[in-house]
């Protein structure tokens, strides 16, 4: 009696073991479109930090990498809504839970290689991860166009990096995953931003330096709020959008967030 009763213990204790083994864990794709290595560069980053699947989008027809020539072509693309065809996707996107999706920032928002895989593929109630790389910011308002354009889909906080500081990105990206609950591991909480204060002559040198050689901005920076962080200072611009030099078209101006980091040295 004894005996069976052991046994019977046993099974039940396996069928649990065997329950909790088949406990499906979330999986992830980082799927990206990347003209010059610089969002690539975030996405290997990204899978190699999540052990994530890993897929790029590529144009049938390449932007040729030429700046002027890639402006003129996308402004026309979606001035026309006449977004570039893609290649088919290896992924299959169904198998998914989370996708991690990477683009550079063109006028503001996503490239339009995103948005023709946004209108091919059903990502309804996936968690969608937004990841770039800019010249002169762009994620805020790519969030809020992802979120117009994929309403049944939950699209989370995102992170992005200006192609200047591309080698910072490996440190931020983990701070990112740690934060976010993606990866195990814990960071030192970061002080909140002091109160926002007019810019002091020293400041306003300071944002003049970071958005220097930009040619899509063009601000002035009107007040500030910083807090430290480790082996330097972050601050949080408002600025007024002015416009481009040289009459390059832009997004209509106005004022705008910009973060900008001064490390020590």
């Amino acid at each position: 009696m004894n005996r069976i009763l052991i046994i019977t213990v046993i099974a039940a204790l396996a069928a649990v073991a065997v329950s909790c083994s088949r406990t499906k864990t979330p999986k992830v794709l980082v799927l990206y479109y990347s003209q010059n290595g610089t969002t690539k560069t975030l996405a290997g980053e990204f899978a190699s930090k999540l052990g994530a699947d890993i897929e790029a989008i590529i144009p049938v027809v390449p932007y040729d990498g030429d700046f002027q020539a890639t402006i003129e072509r996308s402004r026309k693309e979606m001035d026309e809504k006449a977004f570039p065809e893609i290649n088919p996707l290896k992924s299959k996107l169904k198998d998914y839970d989370t996708i991690f999706l990477g683009y550079p920032i063109w006028f503001g928002t996503y490239a339009p290689p995103i948005e023709t895989l946004l209108s091919k593929v059903d990502l309804s109630g996936k968690k969608i991860v937004p990841f770039c790389s800019f010249g002169s910011g762009g994620l805020f308002s790519s969030i809020k166009d992802l979120k117009e354009k994929l309403p049944n889909s939950e699209i989370m906080t995102g992170y992005g990096v200006r192609t200047a500081r591309i080698g910072s990105a490996p440190a931020e990206i983990d701070r990112f995953l740690k934060e976010g609950g993606y990866i195990e591991g814990e960071v030192a909480k970061l002080e909140d931003f002091s109160e926002t204060r007019p810019v002091t002559e020293e400041e306003s040198a300071i944002f003049d330096a970071a958005i220097g050689g930009y040619p899509m901005m063009n601000a002035k920076a009107a007040e500030v709020a910083s807090r430290p962080i480790p082996n330097g200072t972050e601050y949080l611009f408002t600025a007024n959008d002015l416009p481009r030099e040289g009459g390059m078209q832009a997004p209509p101006g106005g004022p705008i967030k910009v973060y900008v980091v001064v490390e020590e040295g």
